[in-house]
């Protein structure tokens, strides 16, 4: 090994990462600066009279795609070291997150350097930022193939989260008693349930409800546990995860649809909705699921055909919708209607608050007294398996006046009652996806310290220490990252970061578990491993809450390049 590499390695095992936060910190500036002319000149190219033009956005969609994982890549990095300055004692963190920062650094130089005309650069520019990076010794220090698996032999030895979490001493107490029932009472079951696609069943539904959990994102004035002083996302993101750890499908996602109904109800309910509907979704009663994407329009919800009319009393529900999860266990469905004309667009959609009897199984047939129809079956899918997701046809589906969410004041406001929702339901995702992320990187390292080849450990190879020590990185780098969006979520803001953070830990969570699966080797294919239940259950995260494709372009770059003229 280099003379130098080897001194590096002392150093870092001694504890000297944390003296490198702040020059890696600095060194991360002319790549931050590269990626804002980028966004300054997409601006200009995006832009009629100094407002953004939808059509010249669309002409310029790779340089948009690409800008806002450079984003993400940026965030997460910034996030990371941050939480590296406040564990400073442990030097395997601080040793983490400098190795993910300097790698993501790499990564966006890379994805500018692609196709630097279409961000306004020059490959000089490029390239003579990656020299001056380069000239600082923090990538040769850091991604050199010894340093990475000196990192990943170490944090192999640790148990657990790898790395401290950072909590307050009454968040670990929650985290922990959620990461016990994932590991007694979740586990157990996963396989079967994914195996056999059934519904989740009242031996993970009882105790969830009686600790509480479908009231964590409920304010306490409707009984539920979020305090009524202000937001507290990390307990809903603490939850989310240990749960997704056990399983995705059958408990993971449980407290998503209570997430994105309540903040909706909390958006535009009205009081007497809010009293009557949120105690009981809190204590469990009521399961819920959210209805909003249709057979030919996935996430342009401005452009639903669903369509609610009114009737004596009421409103009659007619059309198709698609992919609403836990449509058969849910007893009421938040669905998006069209109320207004079809020119109106998002100002003529509207949220109601559908009742319907629970329907185990994987078929629904709800046929109303008056002869209203709701009608479903369960898509089959790759993963994600447990809680269902449905086509449904609604036929004269007859709702009540009280239904309307909102009442008549919220007549037209239903894609932005669902937008407030979905900002909770996105950094939750991120939750599901570091969930898997950890229980990955825990099953590679049981698997890969048991199975030999060529009469040696797989975990002690070199390369198996360094897919290792970048996906326990990457995972403390994602879950840190949704720590800093709820923190800006509760203040009031975060909503471009919360679609931002879903982006980065979705496409984290399908590497790691790649990485993870590969590690396996053969045994990673087959059904009876875990780990190919996490590989398939990651690959839906891109997918739902808004589409990896719909956040990058229409959200994260869009506001990006907005912001950029100011």
């Amino acid at each position: 090994m280099n003379q130098a590499i080897e001194q590096g390695i002392a150093t870092l095992i001694a504890g000297g990462a944390g003296a490198d936060l702040q020059p890696v910190a600095a060194a991360l500036a002319p790549v931050r600066a590269l990626v804002d002319a980028a966004l300054c000149h997409l601006h200009r190219q995006c832009s009629l009279d100094g407002t953004l033009n939808a059509e010249l956005l669309d002409r310029h969609q790779l340089a948009c795609y690409e800008i806002a994982f450079c984003a993400a890549d940026l965030g997460a990095a910034a996030a990371v070291l941050a939480y590296g300055e406040r564990v400073r004692d442990d030097a395997l963190a601080s040793w983490a997150a400098l190795q993910f920062s300097v790698e993501a650094a790499k990564t966006v130089l890379g994805r500018l350097g692609s196709r630097a005309a279409d961000f306004g650069l020059t490959p000089r520019q490029i390239a003579e930022a990656g020299l001056a990076f380069e000239d600082t010794g923090l990538p040769a220090r850091y991604l050199s193939g010894a340093a990475m698996a000196e990192l990943g032999r170490r944090l192999g030895a640790r148990e657990g989260d790898f790395l401290p979490a950072a909590l307050d001493g009454e968040k670990e107490i929650i985290r922990d008693t959620f990461r016990r029932f994932a590991s007694g009472v979740v586990m157990p079951l996963a396989e079967r349930i994914h195996r056999e696609d059934l519904d989740v069943p009242e031996e993970i539904l009882q105790p969830l409800r009686e600790m509480g959990c479908f009231g964590i994102s409920i304010p306490e004035r409707y009984q539920g546990l979020q305090p009524d002083s202000g937001d507290d996302s990390l307990y809903m993101i603490l939850v989310t995860e240990e749960l997704s750890r056990g399983s995705l499908g059958a408990a993971g996602s449980l407290i998503t649809r209570p997430e994105i109904l309540t903040r909706a109800l909390i958006a535009g309910g009205t009081e007497e909705q809010r009293q009557h509907w949120l105690p009981r979704v809190a204590s469990g009663e009521t399961l819920c699921a959210i209805s909003l994407t249709e057979p030919d329009y996935g996430s342009d919800l401005a452009a639903a055909k669903f369509r609610a009319t009114r009737t004596e009393g009421g409103w009659l529900l007619n059309g198709g919708k698609t992919w609403c999860t836990f449509a058969g266990a849910a007893s009421l469905i938040l669905v998006l209607a069209r109320t207004g004309s079809d020119a109106e667009g998002f100002r003529g959609l509207s949220l109601f608050l559908v009742e319907k009897p629970r329907t185990p199984g994987h078929t629904i047939e709800v046929i109303q007294p008056e002869g209203g129809r709701l009608s479903g079956h369960a898509i089959p899918t790759l993963g994600y398996r447990g809680m269902h997701s449905f086509d449904l046809s609604f036929e004269d589906y007859f709702v009540p006046d009280g239904a309307l969410l909102g009442g008549e004041g919220g007549l037209g406001k239903g894609f932005y009652y669902t937008m407030a929702g979905l900002t909770g339901g996105r950094l939750q995702t991120s939750a599901r996806a570091a969930g898997v992320m950890q229980a990955a990187c825990e099953q590679a390292l049981a698997y890969a310290r048991e199975r030999k080849v060529f009469a040696q450990p797989v975990a002690d190879y070199q390369l198996t220490q360094v897919k290792l020590s970048r996906m326990i990185a990457t995972l403390q780098a994602s879950r840190q990252f949704s720590y800093a969006v709820a923190r800006q979520v509760d203040a009031g803001g975060g909503k471009m970061e919360a679609s931002l953070v879903k982006l980065f830990a979705c496409r984290a969570a399908e590497w790691v578990t790649r990485e993870a699966l590969q590690i396996h080797g053969g045994m990673g294919y087959a059904e009876e491993m875990p780990v190919s239940r996490y590989f398939v259950d990651a690959r839906v995260l891109s997918i739902f809450e808004g589409a990896e494709e719909t956040l990058a372009l229409k959200v994260i770059a869009r506001d990006l390049i907005a912001g950029a003229a100011a």
